[in-house]
């Protein structure tokens, strides 16, 4: 794209007031305190990056898919530029995207995301309605606290038609370790409080497409397990990820060694592999949705089909009450 189309499709991404915070009753998350565990984690986090760069490498496969180019692309929740590495010179979406906006709560990591850059914080979008082609998000939805108000800002700010995918944590995702950390805490402390985020699952994350407003909504996803010498190397994994626990009712106490070590136990007892090695499950929702426009596909009319469908499967047709006889026949 020429740079005068490139700067002028960058003078519309219009700043626009900040929503109000969400309501106290919603707030799940800590998210002060998420931002500190990705400033923590940035120095680090080539080493444990794996799982942005394959949900990244997927949506960038969905994005080549598209039979369009995106003038104006914001990556919201961008870790150090995943997408945009994805995306690159030889790839199937190269040349794809005019401006790719990489927009990261973390100023730590927004560092090594390519420019243009901005911080922001998915639950208080900067960008003006109607002011993108494309957005993207990469394992960061998961943390917001009202998903439905930030999928409904994501919507408003893309232009009518324009695209939005996301990858979110979700279903099953550290089902292994939840578990082994209730058992533990209960049988070693005699009470519970949480230490591993909810995730939503599929059918959830599509219906709030749809709530949203987005149009065409799809979701589906990706399962990867992951093997580990031991449960503490996953919890350390997750430290370098920047994912370790924020949510806002947590014990601000950390466990103790005597949990933590049962904690070891139940998940080799219940989840140990042959080779002496645990599993960590991670469950990637890959989230596609549009925002409306009056020539986008709409489903027809009940009723209003001009062919039977027992005529284009080559059966017969039987009424409600009536049995098939031999063959397949009406008796």
């Amino acid at each position: 794209m020429p740079a005068r189309a490139l700067r002028a499709a960058g003078a519309a991404i219009m700043m626009r007031a900040m929503p109000p915070p969400p309501d106290s009753q919603m707030l799940i998350f800590d998210r002060a305190t998420l931002r500190r565990r990705r400033d923590r984690a940035a120095p680090g986090f080539a080493a444990h990056d794996f799982l942005v760069a394959r949900a990244a490498e997927d949506i960038a496969d969905r994005i080549a898919g598209v039979n369009r180019d995106f003038a104006v692309a914001a990556d919201l929740g961008c870790h150090q530029g995943a997408l945009s590495r994805a995306l690159g010179a030889g790839g199937p979406a190269a040349g794809k995207i005019g401006m790719l906006v990489s927009a990261d709560m973390s100023l730590p990591m927004l560092r090594s995301a390519p420019a243009p850059r901005v911080v922001a914080d998915e639950e208080a979008l900067p960008f003006g309605n109607a002011s993108l082609n494309l957005a993207t998000s990469i394992l960061s939805l998961h943390w917001a606290n009202d998903l439905p108000g930030a999928l409904i800002q994501i919507r408003r700010a893309l232009k009518p038609d324009g695209l939005f995918v996301a990858a979110l944590f979700g279903g099953e995702t550290l089902t292994e370790l939840r578990q082994s950390l209730t058992e533990a805490e209960i049988e070693m402390e005699g009470g519970l409080s949480p230490r591993v985020s909810p995730f939503a699952d599929l059918r959830d994350v599509g219906a709030l497409l749809q709530r949203a407003g987005f149009a065409l909504p799809v979701a589906d996803t990706d399962r990867v397990t992951v093997r580990y010498a031991d449960p503490f190397r996953l919890m350390a994994e997750l430290r370098g990820m920047g994912e370790t626990n924020a949510l806002a009712q947590r014990r601000r106490t950390p466990l103790r060694r005597a949990t933590l070590m049962r904690m070891a136990e139940i998940y080799r007892d219940k989840f140990g592999l042959p080779d002496g090695r645990i599993p960590a499950t991670f469950d990637i929702v890959i989230a596609t949705g549009w925002a409306p426009h009056e020539d986008q596909q709409k489903p027809l009319r009940p009723g209003s089909a001009q062919t039977r469908l027992a005529d284009a499967l080559g059966a017969s047709e039987i009424k409600a009450g009536e049995k098939a006889g031999p063959g397949g026949e009406n008796s």
